[in-house]
């Protein structure tokens, strides 16, 4: 934390959310206080403040959560981390082609998480060269030793298996982390840090059970003691400004260029006038970007790509990722999101989803093939759960379109809505049933009889 802080890592300190800043991702998220300690070092908080850690009318929660303004995702919850911060350097490299870095510190306990590798592929299948994670190799989970321990070369080739340019060092050597934290070309970087749980403090040192236990009053005592005997200069820590190249922007009030095109009782499935809706609203504003999981040519997410190919995401087979670097892509409001896939595959998203409404994220998600009217591909596909998913995550709006012109309001209306917003949407065709200048508000349902 102290070489990423003050040494590589460029940012205003009393401006944690500056678009130029380098972004930092604790993805290990009990690991919280020294996040807060650092920031507290730039100067951003007082010291005193940091007594003030999981109190109930502090912002220092166990957990980092965006009520701080220097954090831009809430991490509680494992193996998430990584995905938000491949999102937001995918933001810096392809959308805002501007200099800040992203870095994310892992844990070696939440590897086992599948999500990671999700973000792993990602990254180097996007040659993320502007991602730098930290995997803290302290060989102890939380109620035992993590599966590998210290096996340390194990690491370095799963994340060279990804296509990252992997460094293996003393995690505890200032000297190496500053060394093994230079960029190359076209590939992000894993530093694989073997380190020491409670380095340097008798009967702590590397000991199994003090997972999230504070010292008694004498052990603490005498560990201040033996960290301050160690300290060689109290001269103040700052850090490097950034480089200010990251646009400015403006996502608010989106408006689509011009009203639907539909004649009534034409047929049409929903799921297509979502995609005819998103390409459309993509003309309207050049932040809105698109996402899916490899089932664009069902989604019709396909019609954004064919429009505005620089601004979408293909996230393949990995909706608990697309999810989060959904996430990233939107902190610091740099992006309007809408991801796309089956509705019944969100299911599998659903702690992502959860996280994202902790985290105040602004995502749009689409799910499409809903209900039983599916049909023929079984019941696996059928979307069932996702409405009442939807309704229990705070924040969420959920959008159930019945026809093609309130389909496309929905899309303009969750592009201008914050937090959670789900569009639920069918294969089947149905018949237009409002006209194009029909007006549609939030938390207001219509009536519509029908012969």
């Amino acid at each position: 934390m102290s070489v990423l802080f003050f040494y590589k890592m460029k940012y205003k300190p009393q401006d944690p959310k500056n678009p130029n800043n380098d972004r930092f991702v604790m993805s290990k998220g009990h690991a919280a206080p020294i996040l807060y300690a650092a920031w507290a070092e730039a100067g951003f908080l007082s010291e005193s403040e940091l007594l003030n850690l999981r109190k109930i009318d502090s912002v220092l929660e166990g957990h980092p959560v965006p009520r701080q303004e220097f954090t831009d995702v809430a991490t509680g919850s494992l193996g998430q981390g990584l995905g938000a911060a491949a999102g937001m350097a995918y933001t810096a490299k392809y959308f805002d082609k501007a200099s800040y870095q992203t870095y994310c510190l892992l844990g070696d306990g939440e590897t086992s998480e599948g999500s990671v590798w999700e973000a792993m592929n990602f990254s180097g299948l996007y040659m993320l060269d502007n991602l730098t994670v930290i995997i803290d190799v302290n060989r102890l989970g939380q109620s035992e030793a993590a599966p590998l321990q210290h096996k340390v070369e194990i690491y370095q080739k799963r994340c060279e298996a990804f296509g990252w340019n992997t460094v293996v060092v003393d995690g505890h050597s200032v000297e190496e982390l500053c060394k093994a934290l230079t960029p190359v070309k076209n590939q992000p970087t894993a530093i694989i840090a073997k380190t020491l749980k409670g380095k340097g403090i008798p009967g702590i040192e590397d000991m199994e059970n003090w997972h999230g236990k504070p010292l008694p009053k004498d052990m603490a005592e005498k560990a201040i003691k033996e960290i301050q005997s160690k300290i060689q200069s109290n001269k103040k820590l700052s850090p490097a400004l950034p480089v200010e190249d990251a646009p400015s922007i403006n996502i608010k009030g989106i408006k689509m260029p011009s009203p639907p095109n539909y004649k009534l009782g034409e047929k049409i499935a929903t799921r297509k006038a979502y995609g005819i809706a998103l390409a459309k609203l993509g003309h309207a504003n050049d932040r809105v970007i698109a996402l899916d999981g490899d089932t664009k040519n069902s989604t019709f997410a396909e019609l954004f790509k064919k429009e505005h190919p620089d601004r979408f995401i293909e996230c393949y087979i990995a909706e608990q990722n697309m999810v989060s670097v959904a996430v990233g892509c939107t902190t610091r409001d740099r992006t309007v999101v809408f991801a796309s896939a089956f509705a019944t595959f969100f299911t599998r998203a659903f702690d992502q989803i959860r996280m994202a409404a902790i985290s105040e994220s602004n995502i749009n998600l689409c799910g499409s093939h809903c209900g039983v009217s599916i049909g023929e591909d079984g019941a696996s596909q059928m979307g069932l759960e996702d409405l009442s998913m939807f309704r229990v995550v705070p924040s969420a709006t959920v959008f159930y379109p019945s026809d093609a012109v309130s389909a496309e309001k929905a899309v303009e209306l969750a592009a201008n809505t914050k937090g959670i917003c789900f569009i639920r949407t069918s294969r089947p065709e149905n018949a237009v049933i409002y006209n194009n200048n029909e007006e549609f508000q939030i938390g207001q349902a219509k009536v519509s009889i029908q012969d």
